[in-house]
């Protein structure tokens, strides 16, 4: 049987980060990830970095908004955590930070924009509201009918492609083990620590971190755990190469469009159109082993939204659709820390694992090696699932 500190469940931008830091600070570190590294979210996400509040957040109404004005905290981090992120692992990795614009079209769209700004203005985010023509003297490819924009300077894009492997190859190279095609099979407590079967490999382990993404739940309930993270299927599409011209991220407050240009100059347009989960043959319950299938109305509607704002996209073909599963918790906000049922137990996940990634990451591992208490992971704290895990014996 094999021994490390801490064995991570996952192997994709949180579980590499959080293995790259632990490792770095001399922990023996071991990465169990069930197929290939950066696979499933990590490296199929559209690369957003995204830190004013996501539309996802306005749909359901005032006090969930001011529930997730929380997660700004996590944000402000964030900027600085991307602004130093090549640096830090020494390889280019397509970070991009010229500002993001998220536009409104019709007076009530306006109005919450401004709600939303007041509630980022207290938190500390540096937003600003700006009308339609201000919007498009900063961005000339927004069409006529953008009546106003949330201005958000440090917003913009990485290459999902190269963040997870720069984070896996740092921390191979600091002495973490990263092992792929190895899914846990089976995850116990024992006296001390925890056991776990690895694809062949059979390991006793001091804590595990669970940053499975969509799995999170399934690995909780090996330990008699709920961690109620669920999976979602979603759709991006990607248009030709053209010259550059959108240098910002373009998110939209009413509707679900999310834009940026690549390094390469393709245009890629998401936002959170959802595609079809796959479901067991047996009909009992989603196979997360097979991508979503698309469904034909999220692409023309994602098109449709991308094609109002930025007119010229409307020139460029599309030269490809593809889908991926997200998991996000029961109340969208993350959830990251120690599972206070089982202590020894951390998870990290269940919501902006692209933009914030890199930072439940780092402050997990300082939770870890510090033992020190959570500080601005406390408001996402598995802690709030203990109302269910108190069942659980």
């Amino acid at each position: 049987m094999g021994r490390t500190d801490v064995l991570i469940v996952g192997g994709g931008l949180v579980g590499c980060a959080t293995a790259f830091h632990l490792a770095r600070a001399g922990l023996s570190v071991l990465v169990a990830e069930a197929g290939d590294v950066n696979a499933v979210a990590s490296g199929q996400n559209a690369g957003s970095l995204h830190f004013q509040m996501e539309r996802r957040f306005l749909e359901q109404g005032d006090a969930v908004m001011a529930q997730a004005a929380r997660v700004i905290r996590l944000n402000r981090r964030a900027i600085d955590e991307w602004r130093g992120l090549e640096a830090l692992l020494g390889t280019p990795l397509g970070v991009a930070m010229n500002g993001g614009l998220m536009v409104a079209e019709t007076p009530e769209q306006v109005d919450l924009l401004d709600r939303k700004a007041r509630l980022e203005e207290a938190a500390g985010m540096a937003t600003r509201l700006i009308d339609g023509g201000q919007a498009r003297d900063r961005a000339p490819y927004l069409g006529p009918q953008v009546a106003a924009a949330l201005w958000a300077p440090d917003e913009g894009h990485a290459d999902p492609k190269k963040v997870t492997p720069a984070f896996a190859a740092a921390a191979v190279h600091e002495g973490a083990r990263i092992v792929s095609h190895s899914p846990v099979r089976g995850l116990r407590k024992v006296a001390g620590g925890f056991e776990a079967q690895c694809g062949a490999l059979h390991v006793r382990a001091d804590r595990v971190v669970i940053a499975a993404g969509a799995w999170i739940a399934t690995i909780g309930a090996m330990l008699n755990l709920h961690l109620p993270v669920f999976p979602l299927g979603l759709t991006m599409n990607v248009t030709e190469r053209c010259a550059p011209f959108i240098p910002h991220l373009v998110q939209h407050v009413g509707r679900r469009l999310s834009m940026k240009q690549a390094g390469a100059g393709n245009v890629l347009i998401g936002g959170g159109w959802p595609s079809r989960l796959a479901q067991r043959a047996d009909g009992t319950g989603f196979d997360l082993s097979r991508p979503p299938a698309p469904i034909a109305g999220s692409i023309a509607g994602n098109l449709a939204a991308a094609t109002d704002i930025v007119p010229r996209v409307a020139g460029l073909n599309l030269v490809r659709t593809w889908t991926g599963t997200v998991a996000v918790s029961s109340d969208q906000l993350p959830v990251v820390g120690e599972v206070p049922r089982m202590r020894g137990v951390y998870v990290a996940g269940g919501g902006s694992a692209f933009t914030l990634g890199p930072t439940f990451a780092r402050l997990l591992a300082d939770t870890i090696v510090e033992g020190r208490d959570a500080g601005d992971l406390a408001d996402f704290s598995p802690a709030r699932y203990e109302h269910l895990n108190s069942f659980m014996g």
